[in-house]
């Protein structure tokens, strides 16, 4: 799946705001999650990224979406045993099939009332696809508040600098004999 350019004069989907997608997956930590360091083990994390940005690319397109890239997974702090963690996610940005979604990862304990701290982020591309596996035109994304505006500014870029690194990566390897 390619990460598609903005809507176009063709595709008259009525747009979703922000908020028509966005939602939070919670789930509690336990010793079968954890990593050989007694933490956590980053790939449940990064489930548990990838389950809840599905389920807002799910919602944004109206229909089934797929995974096209993961980028910028950024790991703040270890989670424990015992931790409720929270996985916000949104849609920030829409192409013509693509959307990205941007996570944020919380933990807390689950028996202090301290607050939530963040302890990851990603980023991630999904591709929205009809019944055949062929991409389809997903709704242009509305954002609502000034942080929504911001991170659609933000996924803008970061779209810029995906594209050019996958073209220069193309260009190089056109031009070195087959290996």
């Amino acid at each position: 799946m390619t990460d598609q350019g903005p809507p176009s004069a063709g595709d008259d989907l009525p747009g979703k705001p922000t908020s028509a997608s966005r939602t939070t997956l919670s789930h509690i930590m336990t010793a079968a999650d954890t990593n050989l360091l007694g933490t956590v083990h980053g790939g449940v994390i990064m489930k548990l990224v990838d389950d809840a940005a599905g389920a807002v690319a799910g919602r944004h397109s109206g229909g089934p979406a797929v995974t096209a890239s993961m980028d910028e997974m950024a790991f703040l702090l270890p989670v424990r045993v015992g931790d409720l963690v929270h996985v916000h996610a949104q849609c920030n940005w829409t192409g013509r099939t693509s959307m990205e979604i941007g996570v944020r990862v919380e933990a807390e304990r689950w028996n202090e009332s301290t607050p939530a701290q963040q302890v990851g982020s990603a980023y991630l591309v999904f591709a929205a696809v009809d019944a055949d596996g062929k991409p389809r035109a997903v709704p242009p994304v509305l954002p609502e508040t000034e942080r929504d505006k911001r991170r659609f500014e933000e996924a803008q870029i970061r779209r810029t600098h995906r594209l050019a690194r996958r073209r220069a990566i193309r260009e190089l390897r056109e031009q070195r004999p087959s290996e």
